[in-house]
């Protein structure tokens, strides 16, 4: 691991918005709002190992180190639940003794409306497909859990590949620009800013809270 390597989980941050990214790296700021708590008591429950058990079919276990240091990835990050399908077509896995499918899934609190996958969701797993994939050898299988609708949703990564792997090695060169630089980025034109967490770091204030004020100076910041 170097100055470099990337949490898988920031990429989403960085999808979201590069300053937001760049608070979080390089700042180390933080703070929660209804949307990141959520998230938060989801991943917890998943990662308690409670959800871990064996039978004849599958091995399942909950918070899973991945990684992959190949240069042009150099990764790093958890897995919320891999599933091992026992299968005589699939590939070893010593420190389970035999031969598994491996499939993994990724808990959301909430599914997005007319789509049936967020593209930042959808970045995320395939970045820890990569990992899984470099680890075990394997063509990992992939999945959305939406805990509202309790659904799992496939993900097409097997017939997009080359879309999603272009697309993942794009964002990991630009998020590592922003941490060779240690330069946050500046504010951009409509970005969410109402929905993120860190905007009272972003925006600092002294007065109460004006949405209106907020949004000019955000246009006043792109006419500089």
């Amino acid at each position: 691991m170097t100055d470099l390597t990337v949490n898988i989980r920031s990429i989403q941050h960085y999808m979201y918005c590069p300053r937001r990214y760049g608070l979080l790296e390089l700042n180390k700021d933080w703070g929660e709002n209804y949307f990141v708590a959520n998230a938060g008591i989801l991943h917890e429950h998943v990662h308690d190992k409670s959800h871990n058990f064996t039978d004849s079919k599958k091995i399942v276990r909950s918070a899973v180190a991945l990684y992959n240091d190949v240069d042009e990835y150099d990764l790093y990050g958890v897995a919320d639940c891999i599933e091992f399908i026992r299968s005589d077509t699939g590939v070893e896995i010593g420190e389970l003794c035999g031969k598994y499918n491996v499939k993994i899934v990724e808990y959301k609190p909430s599914s997005p409306r007319g789509t049936p996958f967020r593209d930042t969701d959808a970045i995320q797993v395939f970045a820890q497909k990569i990992c899984a994939d470099y680890i075990w050898g394997c063509d990992s299988e992939a999945f959305l859990y939406y805990s509202d609708t309790r659904k799992r949703v496939a993900l097409p990564f097997s017939e997009e590949f080359e879309k999603y792997d272009t697309l993942l090695k794009k964002l990991l060169s630009e998020m590592r620009e922003v941490m060779s630089k240690n330069q946050i980025p500046p504010r951009r034109r409509g970005q969410k800013c109402s929905g993120c967490s860190v905007k009272d770091v972003c925006f600092p204030k002294d007065k109460r809270f004006c949405v209106r004020e907020e949004i000019m100076s955000m246009k006043r910041d792109c006419d500089i």
